[in-house]
This record gives C-alpha cells, sequence and structure tokens, in this order.
C-alpha cells in the first residue's frame, strides 16, 4: 500500500466481499496513521454535499467536489451490488476504493464506479456510485 506521503506499506487482507468489490485490508506502521472520522449517526441524503477522493489514472492524489444525486440505487450492473450512492463528484478508473466524504470530512461511502457508456453509446457525465460506509462498516466487522 503506498501513502500520499510516500510511505509504502505490505498489506495483509483480511476481508473481501466480491458483491460490493470491497476488500479490508491491514497494515502495520509504526507510529500511527490517520484515520477517517465516521459519524454513524449522519446518514447521507440528496444534495449533501461531498468529495470524492482518488487517484484517477494513476494521476495521484484528486479531489473532486459534488453532491449527493441520489441514494439506495439498485441494479446497476450483474454482480448484484446495490444500495449504491449516487454523486456527480467525478468517479473514474483509480477512483475505486477512495473516500466519498462529507463537508466535514466523514466518510459517507467508498466510490466504486462510474459509467464509461450508457447503452445508446453515449458517454454519461456526473454518474458515479459509492457503495455507503454503512456496507463497508459490515465488512470490516465481518473481518475483525
Amino acid at each position: 500500500v503506498a501513502l500520499q506521503d510516500g510511505r509504502v506499506f505490505e498489506a495483509l487482507l483480511v476481508g473481501s466481499d466480491s458483491l460490493t468489490d470491497l476488500a479490508v485490508l491491514k497494515i502495520n506502521a509504526t507510529g500511527g496513521l490517520p484515520t477517517i472520522p465516521i459519524n454513524t449517526k449522519r446518514t447521507p441524503h440528496i444534495g449533501d454535499v461531498v468529495l470524492a477522493i482518488g487517484n484517477p489514472y494513476n494521476l495521484g492524489q484528486t479531489i473532486t467536489q459534488g453532491i449527493i444525486s441520489a441514494t439506495g440505487r439498485i441494479g446497476l450492473n450483474p454482480t448484484g451490488r446495490q444500495n449504491f450512492l449516487q454523486t456527480d463528484a467525478s468517479i473514474n478508473h483509480g477512483n475505486s476504493g477512495g473516500a466519498l466524504v462529507n463537508s466535514l470530512g466523514e466518510l459517507m461511502g467508498i466510490n466504486t464506479l462510474s459509467f464509461d457508456k450508457s447503452n445508446d453509446g453515449e458517454t454519461p457525465e456526473g454518474l458515479g456510485f459509492a457503495i455507503p460506509f454503512q456496507l463497508a462498516t459490515k465488512i470490516m466487522d465481518k473481518s475483525s
């Protein structure tokens, strides 16, 4: 696992979930690492301002801004993944696994996918999706 500050750590896979395309990794770091706040009492609502954090196309850490456009999106692909948050924050290849945070820096979701092409061949814009943090914490809990 490579961090933004240049440190690199070996990771141990401690859990995964194929339906949500999430993996839980554990790294051992002396001195500790910063963590992201999770407010379990705050749920995402349509119109909430969010930031998508990721590494699109290996360009390095990138942050884009948008809003929650919809919640509870289902039927997005044949893997059975469901209950996505939809955002117009730019989510591209390489953003998957990055954080979707609210304006307070609290985790709202884990970036997972965007549409490359629609059924009619057009390239959609502003259609990014994230797995709500509640689903991600269930996978983390199963792994501990």
